[in-house]
C-alpha cells in the first residue's frame, strides 16, 4: 500500500497526547485509568481514517473504544475528527499490531474489530495478515473469555483464508455471511466499505470466539 506523506501528521500527534497515544516503547497501558472508568473496551486494529470506530463510539457512550493504526499519515485523519469533536470514550493508538501483548493487559479487551485489513495476497506474506494464527494468539491473550472478533472484508480470498485460520485455531464461528448488506441492517460502514459496496462488491463478514477449552 502506497501512502501519501502528510507533513502535519507528527506535529498533530505530538501535540494531542490526551487524544492519541504514540506507542514508541514497551510497556502495558492501564486503560482503566486512561478512560477513568471500568466500561468494556473494544478495539479496532487497522482503523484507517477512523470513520467506523468514531461512529461506534458516538453511538455507544457506555463502551470504551481504542482505534489502532500504525501509519502517521492515516491515523492523523482520524485524529482530526477527534480534535474537531472529542469523545470521552474514544482514544487513538499509533502502534503496530505486532505489539498488542505489550500494550494491552491480559483479558482486558471485550471485542476486536478487523475491518478491511490488508489482504497481503502473496503466500510469502501470509504471516502479515491480521487473521494469521500468530495474531490470533495475541488476540486470545488480551481478550476476555466471552469476547468476540468481528471481521469484514470485500476480498473473498482473504475471507476464505481467515475462515480456515480461525476454524483451525480452533475458534467457533458464531456468525457468517457472504453478502452482509443483504443480511444486516444495523451495520456501521468504514470508508473502504462505502467505496467497495458502491462498486458492487459483496461484503463478507464473520464473528468468532475462542473455544472455551482454549481460553483457559
Amino acid at each position: 500500500m502506497r501512502l501519501r506523506h502528510v507533513p502535519i501528521a507528527k506535529e498533530l500527534i505530538g501535540s494531542n497526547s490526551d487524544l492519541i497515544i504514540d506507542h514508541q516503547q514497551d510497556g502495558v497501558y492501564n486503560f482503566l485509568e486512561i478512560f477513568h472508568n471500568d466500561n468494556p473496551i473494544h478495539i479496532e486494529i487497522g482503523m484507517g481514517k477512523g470513520q467506523f470506530i468514531y461512529t461506534m463510539a458516538k453511538q455507544n457512550p457506555h463502551i470504551n473504544y481504542v482505534g489502532v493504526e500504525r501509519f502517521d499519515s492515516v491515523i492523523v485523519r482520524a485524529l482530526e475528527k477527534v480534535i474537531a469533536e472529542p469523545l470521552q470514550n474514544l482514544i487513538l493508538l499509533r502502534a503496530d499490531a505486532n505489539d498488542l501483548q505489550v500494550i494491552f493487559e491480559p483479558k482486558s479487551i471485550s471485542k476486536i474489530y478487523l475491518n478491511f485489513s490488508d489482504p497481503w495476497p502473496k503466500d510469502r506474506h501470509a504471516k502479515r495478515r491480521l487473521t494469521h494464527h500468530k495474531f490470533l494468539k495475541q488476540y486470545q491473550t488480551i481478550l476476555t473469555n466471552d469476547a468476540v472478533i468481528e471481521f469484514k472484508t470485500d476480498n473473498i480470498l482473504l475471507f476464505e483464508y481467515s475462515l480456515e485460520e480461525l476454524s483451525n485455531y480452533p475458534m467457533d464461528i458464531i456468525f457468517l455471511t457472504r453478502d452482509l448488506h443483504k443480511e444486516q441492517i444495523d451495520n456501521v460502514m468504514t470508508e473502504f466499505e462505502e467505496k467497495f459496496s458502491k462498486l458492487g462488491n459483496k461484503i463478507y463478514k464473520l464473528v468468532a470466539k475462542f473455544k472455551e477449552e482454549q481460553n483457559g
